[in-house]
């Protein structure tokens, strides 16, 4: 099965979070902070958005930081995504 999203949305599979820290602290799960990293894996195709053109600036393969509260979560074939606006996405790591 295969997500498209739509208008200036953007799918996200979030990255691994860290096991231990930088010191080697093994962190059990609950302690484990969501990373905020996450792989683009679609990208919707953008257009005329609420009056507004949108031209889309992600692409697929990137890596990019996307703010903390944003998107909805989805569960497909055992696997979770992100679908978030454009605008949520703050950086991209090259």
């Amino acid at each position: 099965m295969k997500l498209s999203p739509l208008g200036d949305r953007v799918v996200l599979k979030q990255l691994e979070a860290e096991e231990t820290t930088k010191s080697g602290i093994v962190l059990p799960g609950q302690s484990k902070e969501k990373p905020q990293q996450a792989e683009v894996i679609a990208v919707g195709p953008g257009g005329v958005i609420d009056g507004k053109e949108v031209t889309m600036q992600v692409k697929v393969g990137q890596k990019v930081i996307y703010s903390k509260y944003a998107g909805t979560e989805v569960k497909l074939d055992d696997e979770e995504f992100i679908i978030v606006k454009q605008n949520d996405v703050l950086a991209v790591v090259e």
